[in-house]
């Protein structure tokens, strides 16, 4: 199986697996989560769902493909291992659809149709914008650019961009760009990314810290990392810049779940999704990690500014020639895989 199936992004703007294991004592139901999210980012919601059912949950923590590699393994072999598997963009999870169920009706009906899969085998739990974050005491948010394009279109930012090319939504951009923007676009827009000598991280996280310490002045990076760390310190000289409507720099992701064929808890399972798309979960995902709640009428916290989820739709990676992979190769291409 090839990993080049649909993927979620804006309508708009459009090799082992590291494994912690966490499991939760009880004598009561138990679930197996495969998780792509990390660790902090989606613990504390599970421990409130479990003291909220009495369900226990034994988590699996690792890269968002790897798992779904893992769960397509285990599907080959006749084996069911996890009951529930959650991604950080729901490319994963067009690589596994066939190994995924069909949700149940009212769960989809939880979001708006444009968050969740076409057939019905995912749901989108949260979304993700992609911003330019920025140093404020080094950068005049006024004389950014409007377009991720111009940002690239000379050597202001020589040596002083961070890029996580190795991560799942730097790719997940990209993706969407080659979709939008054309194949040309997209590569032209990576080579003119390396000659600026931008400098490599493993994450979000870290771009965000380094732009907060002055090592590099911008990074490209989902928007809750920063608003994270203006929660833990409200003086860090950090803040995101948001590219134009439509343009590829503002793409906005979904995080996607759903429960794995074969699974003997279908009903635990499904108390999971259902809580985490309802007022406690969303409300975790919009006050606690900054992201974007997608069920109808929570609001985003704080100065997280509202947006609109509606026009998101899927994109076929099928009609991409070599779909993700294809996307991983320019990107290592271009020498900013880190």
């Amino acid at each position: 199986m090839k990993l080049v199936r649909r993927r979620l992004f804006t309508a708009a703007t459009i090799a082992a697996v590291g494994l912690a294991a966490t499991a939760c004592s009880g004598d009561g139901d138990s679930i197996t989560l495969y998780s792509g999210r990390s660790e902090s980012l989606i613990k504390p919601i599970i421990d409130d769902f479990t003291e909220a059912t009495g369900i226990d949950v034994d988590v699996k923590y690792g890269d968002t493909d790897e798992l779904a590699l893992l769960i397509d393994e285990e599907a080959d072999a006749g084996r069911t291992e996890a009951d529930v598997y959650i991604s950080q963009s729901p490319g994963a999870m067009g690589f596994i659809d066939d190994a995924l169920a069909q949700l149940p009706d009212e769960t989809l009906a939880l979001v708006d149709p444009g968050t969740r899969d076409d057939d019905g085998r995912w749901v989108g739990l949260s979304g993700r914008q992609r911003v330019l974050v920025h140093n404020t005491d080094t950068v005049d948010p006024s004389t950014l650019p409007d377009s991720i394009f111009d940002l690239v279109a000379d050597d202001r930012f020589q040596g002083q961009i961070g890029v996580a090319g190795g991560n799942g939504s730097f790719q997940d951009f990209v993706t969407a760009m080659r979709f939008t923007e054309g194949e040309d676009v997209a590569e032209r827009f990576l080579a003119d990314l390396d000659a600026l000598d931008p400098v490599p991280y493993a994450n979000n996280n870290a771009i965000v810290t380094a732009v907060g310490r002055g090592e590099v002045q911008v990074g490209l990076v989902n928007h809750y990392y920063n608003f994270r760390a203006l929660a833990e310190n409200p003086n860090t000289p950090s803040a995101n810049h948001v590219f134009a409507t439509g343009d590829p720099g503002a793409t906005l992701i979904v995080t996607a779940a759903g429960i794995v064929e074969g699974s003997e808890k279908v009903d635990e399972a499904t108390r999971l999704l259902d809580y985490l798309l309802g007022e406690d979960g969303q409300r975790y995902f919009a006050d606690e990690t900054f992201e974007y709640p997608l069920a109808p009428g929570i609001p985003t916290a704080g100065d997280v500014p509202p947006i609109e989820f509606g026009d998101v739709g899927s994109i076929d990676l099928d009609q991409l020639e070599g779909g993700l992979e294809r996307t991983r190769q320019l990107i290592a291409d271009a020498g900013l895989e880190s």
